[in-house]
């Protein structure tokens, strides 16, 4: 069970959370934080060193969530082909996502890319973390004989990750959906072309 203090630190981080989604880093101030989670800064800095402590924890929170919650949707499933086309379908609504501003990953790897090394390095552990979890199960498909040898499986998990992050950020900048659901109908049709 939590003290009232981890409570209080754990609510602070889960309302910091969609603010550094939606406007990033650089965007949040403390006042965000401190008018959303309707707290002192006294108490804020009770729990955090610094807006970079707090930037730092809200960033693994919300890579924790994301991560997370693509595990839950992609591994119940018991076919390697199940559990990619799952993959591709947690990424099916880029508008309304599981944390509101998109994807955390995209969004953070965009704006840490040359302004805060350390938590680019998270995102591109994640990243590589989720390239190499998608490729082994792309081999199990191969092993089980769901798919054929002829398939990269590296080169297909690399390409449907790019295209599905890409496609997320389009769609979100023209308001839509329907060209993801057409990208991931295609993809799914590509990787069914490997069934033996």
């Amino acid at each position: 069970m939590l003290t009232k203090a981890e409570r209080t630190k754990q609510f602070i981080l889960e309302t910091a959370a969609p603010l550094y989604n939606e406007k990033g880093i650089s965007g949040v101030n403390i006042d965000d934080v401190l008018a959303a989670a309707k707290v002192t800064k006294g108490c804020l800095y009770g729990h955090f060193e610094s807006k970079d402590d707090l930037s730092a924890q809200v960033i693994d929170l919300l890579l924790k969530k994301v991560s997370d919650k693509i595990r839950m949707a992609v591994y119940p499933h018991k076919t390697a082909k199940a559990r990619v086309f799952a993959f591709m379908d947690f990424y099916k609504d880029p508008i309304q996502t599981y944390i509101p501003g998109g994807c955390p990953i995209f969004n953070t790897a965009v704006e840490a890319d040359d302004n805060h090394p350390a938590v680019k390095q998270k995102v591109s552990a994640i990243i590589r973390a989720g390239q190499q979890e998608i490729t082994a199960v792309l081999q199990e498909g191969i092993r089980n004989g769901e798919f054929s040898d002829k398939l990269d499986p590296a080169v297909f998990a690399f390409k449907m990750v790019a295209a599905i992050e890409g496609g997320v950020v389009m769609c979100r900048a023209m308001d839509t959906v329907k060209p993801m659901y057409t990208l991931i109908k295609s993809l799914k049709s590509e990787l069914e072309q490997y069934e033996p």
